[in-house]
């Protein structure tokens, strides 16, 4: 888990992320600088300036944190609506007024000043800016780059993709006729060698001895076709696992240079075409009448050799063969050929500048259009949607053509600093990529012709100083609709490397569920990993794991702002509000964290990460402090009040330094106090005071188990803490492995109650919430169940033992399918509602008395004003859950394979955790207790469904949570280049040193004759077993050891 700290550019992580946006809602006011023109700006400004008030004194010491006296002075809101009245008209709407005073006012307290202003309208200017450029195709910083060994250093020629059978396979084909298949995660898995001209004489007569030109795949019959500078084609048979050349076709008058292949998609039995361009210029056409009856005549033969067609004897295959060559069309070789066979056209490319792309018909009874370029053309390629053709050559530019217009192009791409070897046009974002001689793939946007990307690919083969040797066609573009069920992307090679770099899709939209009400909608389009409620905008944010913030407005359940890619591609860990609740700070798990305008999706902040590894809690202190921990294991501080860089550093200043010897999983802060608490993964929760710095007391749950099980979650009874009364009652709650212990952290620091909330056994608790009043509990665990305890009286008497027994349980309900991560306690017009969010990717509303309210982001929107025409019984969500998971479960029957379907068990930590706690006086060593579990706990506690239903019902909808959790263990166990599974298991402490240090233990066995040296045998010793020589004096005392010197 490397650190951050000390490294010259910690903000590298940032650059590396893909960029976020915001979407806003569509029904919301007019932008503001579509509003405010050059000459309402001019007045504004001078409003500004001539600003006075009466209270200048109070104003002063108000802004004096920010001014430092003098200078312009900021407008209040009322000031604010009525200088932006008097300079855009008395009929702008008040509320659009206060909405856009209170986006400008950054830091929050209740002035804004001319810079504020300016400064807004530039980064909203920016920001529609970023949203109106489109996105580069590429979604890879770092492509899959594997090298194919078996080419002996010769370069691959092209690859091409062969989808039949499934899954998919590449064929790399080198420059000396090998032929690799490799799997889509560029695996190899087999290796096939052209045959060589069986004429020849001699033991090699089977070697190929040719050079390949270009590979094409024939997609009805399943064969690739390879052209070879031996003037052949060779057919290989990929229709099975085990490939195989088949067709052997030879003898042409010239080397085949490029090959393209057509089939007519919709008449599975139609003639076929298979063109190819050849040295001297000119075009051949082979047409393939019947393919179900092959593409050849086939005589029977029981030789197991591939069938050798020459070419003079062509006619002898007529009833399936029909031949065509257009001599002469270029004066050079051609290196592109395609066909368009919507409107039958033949296009090529070669270097000649007289004929440097010639587009033709087939019937040749039309003009050609010849593009006369100079230096030539390299490559090409066509778009019929988009009436485009894009060429690349020596001369290193990209140029775009209009298909009809041949004197000038369109667009002249620069950029490339060497020649430009290939190009394709990638149609569902309307852009081209392009690759250069020096490795670099660009990514250039048609609509307004800026290039979106550079990639320089590091290639192990590349040399400074050096151009990499190629092949004649180093792209293979693989997208729909050529492979539709296949995410899009583009392989890339470069002498024997082949790098894999994954492509945005075109036209995606927002993930929305199917409609319907109550329960089983996936709103959010990924699962959720936390959820809060703003009760001063009145609206619930929930972060995903797609790195996405979705903003609800909670009384109609209204999506306020999207927030995409708020990380990159990293998934949010956790979230806060601050203090004025009108920004969001976020954490990911790659350690960076965010703070973000909740009014208008702006990202103000980004803070220096500590480490690469998870945020796992944030939480601000009342003068905008922040505080961050994670898997660094540290506390980490931020100052962001009036904070006015982008980037803001660390303070890592914290007096007790790191106290945590495993993970920091969660975080609680107690205003009233001056406290906050922090568990960790070994168990352990440590309550420091922010005056000093240090640790008040740690707390541990004692157990019969060597390990203890993780806190999951930590709450503060804040009503209880501000009371001077209650405060050495129990105010800290833990949740550990399902079990809620009540801490006092004053007084006798031990457990005064303990009880274990999920309804079924083996489940945890990750969500945990109180109202303002503290009377009552609300738990959310693993199986997707809500309980509502009664804690008005529950733990008020302090006793020497904790109180085996549970509170009253009010209410409990099967919320979600999945997990529940967070739960939440609103007033909204002083009624009680609560809200859960899941890992099934739905956050709901629910009454005080369980009843359903709605699920954000279904039709129809509900209001909390009068949710009962909205309001659905638990009973009924559960029935429609039901359904669907039985309609998910003939669906996954039938579509998946038995033998790979498997039951996910309940989970279990099996993770490495600190050694022993601290010393004594601060650590509470208690009796030893049993973990509460619904058997020894006193009275029923249950749920009104059914236990967790099985999970092997949602293996498709749970199993890349199940690989997250499995990839975050072994993350988790790995800190560096060490791994903590091979520790020497003897002693709690173990530092790096010793880790590289300690070798594996192994079992020593002593030979039965042992070696007896001089001094053994003059003290008469002997041994002939192992037995024996525990029984030895081996040691030699001083005097004998003079006796032996002498």
């Amino acid at each position: 888990m490397g650190t951050l700290r000390g490294i010259s550019d910690p903000w590298e992580v940032y650059e590396r992320e893909t960029s976020s946006s915001s979407s806003c809602d569509a029904g919301q006011n007019a932008c503001t600088q579509e509003e405010l023109k050059l000459k309402h700006l001019l007045l504004l400004r001078d409003a500004f300036t001539r600003h006075t008030t009466s209270d200048r004194g109070s104003r002063r010491s108000w802004r004096g944190a920010r001014k430092k006296g003098g200078g312009e002075r900021g407008m209040s809101l009322e000031e604010f609506q009525k200088a932006l009245s008097a300079v855009i008209g008395p009929d702008s709407q008040s509320g659009w007024l206060e909405r856009v005073f209170n986006e400008i006012d950054v830091s929050c307290d209740g002035y804004v000043e001319w810079e504020d202003l300016c400064s807004y309208l530039l980064q909203q200017c920016r920001e529609r800016d970023h949203t109106s450029r489109p996105r580069g195709a590429l979604l890879d910083t770092e492509p899959l780059i594997k090298h194919c060994s078996h080419n002996k250093q010769e370069p691959t020629i092209c690859v091409v993709a062969v989808p039949h059978p499934p899954p998919l396979r590449y064929i790399s084909v080198s420059k000396r006729g090998l032929l690799t298949v490799w799997n889509n995660r560029l695996q190899v898995l087999k290796t096939l060698e052209l045959a060589g001209d069986p004429a020849e004489q001699g033991v090699n007569r089977r070697m190929f001895r040719g050079w390949t030109t270009d590979a094409v795949y024939l997609p009805k019959v399943h064969k690739v076709a390879i052209a070879t500078s031996s003037r052949d084609i060779h057919f290989v048979d990929v229709s099975t696992a085990s490939c195989f050349e088949d067709i052997h076709l030879f003898g042409f008058p010239n080397v085949p240079t490029s090959l393209c292949y057509w089939h007519d998609i919709k008449s599975p039995g139609g003639r076929s075409l298979l063109l190819w361009g050849d040295e001297k210029g000119g075009i051949h056409l082979l047409w393939f009448l019947q393919l179900q009856n092959g593409l050849f005549e086939s005589p029977f033969t029981e030789d197991n050799v591939p069938q050798r067609i020459y070419m003079q004897d062509i006619g002898d295959h007529s009833r399936l063969v029909s031949y065509q060559h257009i001599p002469t069309v270029h004066q050079e070789p051609i290196n592109r050929i395609i066909f368009e066979p919507h409107t039958d056209l033949i296009m090529t490319s070669s270097g000649s500048d007289a004929s440097s792309v010639v587009i033709m018909h087939v019937s040749l009874r039309r003009k050609p259009y010849v593009w006369r370029i100079n230096k030539g053309v390299t490559c090409f390629d066509f778009s019929r949607s988009l009436n485009l053709l894009v060429t690349g050559g020596l001369d290193p530019a990209v140029k775009l053509w209009n298909c009809f217009m041949t004197a000038r192009p369109v667009a002249v791409l620069h950029g490339h600093g060497t020649t430009v070897l290939d190009v394709v046009i990638y149609q569902p974002l309307g852009q081209v990529l392009s690759y250069s001689k020096d490795a670099e793939l660009r990514v250039w946007d048609i609509s307004s012709n800026r290039c979106l990307r550079t990639v320089h690919l590091q290639f192990p083969c590349l040399q400074p100083g050096r151009a990499p040797e190629h092949g004649n066609f180093p792209f293979l573009l693989v997208a729909p609709p050529f492979l539709s069920q296949t995410p899009p992307h583009i392989l890339v090679s470069c002498r024997d490397y082949l790098a894999r770099l994954r492509l945005e899709k075109g036209g995606r939209g927002e993930e929305q569920g199917e409609g319907g009400r109550g329960g089983g909608r996936q709103c959010h389009g990924a699962p959720l990993s936390c959820a809060i409620y703003n009760p001063t905008l009145k609206q619930v944010i929930a972060g995903c794991d797609d790195s996405s913030v979705s903003v609800w407005d909670v009384e109609t359940g209204r999506l306020h702002l999207k927030i995409t890619s708020a990380h990159g591609e990293e998934e949010i860990t956790c979230m806060a509000l601050d203090s004025s609740h009108r920004r969001l700070i976020t954490g990911a798990r790659n350690g960076t964290i965010k703070v973000w305008n909740l009014l208008n999706g702006l990202n103000l902040h980004k803070l220096e990460p500590v480490t690469l590894s998870d945020v796992t809690g944030v939480i601000c202190l009342h003068d905008n402090q922040l505080l961050a921990v994670g898997w660094s294991q540290q506390v980490a501080q931020y100052d962001i009040k009036g904070a006015k860089d982008v980037f803001v550093r660390a303070d890592m200043s914290w007096k007790s330094g790191q106290q945590h010897r495993a993970d920091i999983l969660v975080v609680d802060h107690c205003p009233a106090l001056g406290v906050i608490a922090t568990g960790s993964h070994d168990g352990e929760v440590i309550v420091w005071t922010l005056d000093t710095q240090r640790p008040l007391v740690r707390l541990r749950r004692a157990t019969h188990s060597l390990t203890t099980p993780p806190v999951d979650a930590l709450l503060f009874l804040q009503r209880r803490g501000g009371d001077k009364h209650w405060r050495n009652t129990p105010i800290l709650l833990s949740s550990q492995a399902g079990g809620i212990y009540w801490w006092s952290i004053t007084g006798h620091t031990h457990t005064h109650g303990q009880f274990y909330a999920p309804g079924g056994e083996k489940e945890c608790v990750l969500g945990l919430t109180s109202d303002q009043e503290n009377n009552i509990l609300v738990t959310g665990d693993t199986a997707g169940c809500v309980q509502v305890w009664d804690i008005s009286q529950y733990a008020l008497c302090i006793t020497q033992e904790p109180s085996p027994s549970h509170p009253p349980l009010l209410q409990s309900w099967r919320a979600h399918e999945g997990a529940i991560v967070s739960v939440e306690v609103l007033v909204y017009t002083e009624r009680l509602f609560f809200l859960s969010g899941s890992v099934d990717g739905t956050s709901r509303v629910w009454t005080g008395e369980g009843g359903h309210v709605g699920s954000f982001g279904q039709e129809p929107q509900w209001s909390l004003v009068d949710p009962a025409p909205h309001h659905t019984s638990r009973d009924q969500v559960n029935n429609l859950a039901e359904e669907e998971k039985e309609e998910r479960e003939k669906k996954i029957e039938s579509e998946s394979d038995p033998s790979q379907s498997s039951e996910v068990t309940g989970q279990t930590s099996d993770l490495f955790s600190g050694g022993p706690g601290s010393p004594e006086e601060w650590i509470y060593e208690g009796p030893v207790e049993e973990a509460p579990t619904p058997e020894n706990q006193t009275g029923p506690v249950g749920t009104e469904e059914s236990p967790a239903p099985c999970h092997a019902q949602h293996i498709r909808l749970y199993g890349g949570i199940q690989r997250k959790m499995a990839v975050r263990r072994e993350r988790r166990q790995v800190f560096g280049d060490i791994n903590v599974n091979k520790l020497f298991p003897i002693g709690g402490l173990c530092t790096p040193f010793q880790a590289l240090a300690v070798q594996d233990c192994q079992q020593v066995f002593l030979p039965e004759d042992l070696p007896m040296s001089p001094w053994m045998q003059r003290q008469t010793l002997s041994c002939v077993s192992e037995a024996g020589l525990s029984s030895l004096q081996l040691s030699i005392n001083s005097s004998e050891q003079e006796q032996e010197a002498t």
